[in-house]
């Protein structure tokens, strides 16, 4: 089970994580609304002082070819995780301006015609990653909602793709098994589950982990 651990904040916040077994790390830019927001000058350096076997996701909002980019430059994270829509025509100039990144589109998952949007976009990205956003809001919710979406949604979508599924969305100790027994995710996102007033909280992780360890 692939462990993303999101809103990483500070160098100190990675090494917790990668200590107790995150596989990825998730660093927020620029966003519209939601937690995690760091400079790239910090996404920068928590990237470079990574280990090259964990994934650095850089969570961009930008859509055009150009701006992401650009922005994966000032960054040099190797995985781009697309927290808004940008559709097929961009991911394939991404995947020619950047061969050696990792795409991951986010599929915020609002209903059944979620369903066809990840399936159509799948071929195109090395990875999903199902979430409880809203991008129809005037003020759109790209991710970090502490809020969890219908699981059924999510497993239709794992059966029906052989591409990497994460799962995201109000994932928590106290449910990540029933998440995981549900969905069958090949990765777990999770934020604000294993923090205590935005702070990255060592007790919470560690049983996160656990739990996860019990049944995978």
């Amino acid at each position: 089970m692939r462990v993303k651990i999101c809103c990483i904040s500070s160098l100190e916040e990675a090494n917790l994580a990668m200590s107790l077994g995150a596989t990825a790390l998730g660093l927020v830019g620029p966003m519209p609304s939601g937690p995690g927001i760091i400079s790239n000058e910090l996404i920068r350096e928590i990237a470079a002082k990574t280990p090259k076997h964990i994934d650095t996701f850089l969570l961009t909002s930008e859509t055009e070819v150009g701006s992401i980019v650009q922005h994966h430059k000032d960054t040099q994270t190797n995985t781009l995780q697309m927290v808004d829509w940008v559709g097929e025509e961009v991911l394939i100039q991404l995947r020619n301006e950047l061969p050696d990144i990792k795409l991951v589109q986010v599929v915020h998952v609002l209903n059944d015609d979620s369903i066809q949007q990840a399936l159509r976009i799948a071929p195109f990205v090395d990875a999903l990653l199902l979430d409880s956003g809203n991008p129809n809001l005037l003020v759109k919710e790209l991710g970090g909602t502490g809020r969890k979406h219908d699981w059924s949604l999510s497993q239709k979508i794992r059966k029906l793709t052989k591409k990497t599924v994460y799962l995201a969305g109000g994932l928590k100790p106290k449910n990540i098994q029933k998440a995981i027994q549900t969905v069958k995710p090949q990765g777990v996102d999770v934020c604000s589950g294993v923090r205590t007033n935005g702070s990255l909280d060592e007790a919470k992780l560690k049983k996160f982990m656990t739990e996860i360890k019990v049944i995978c």
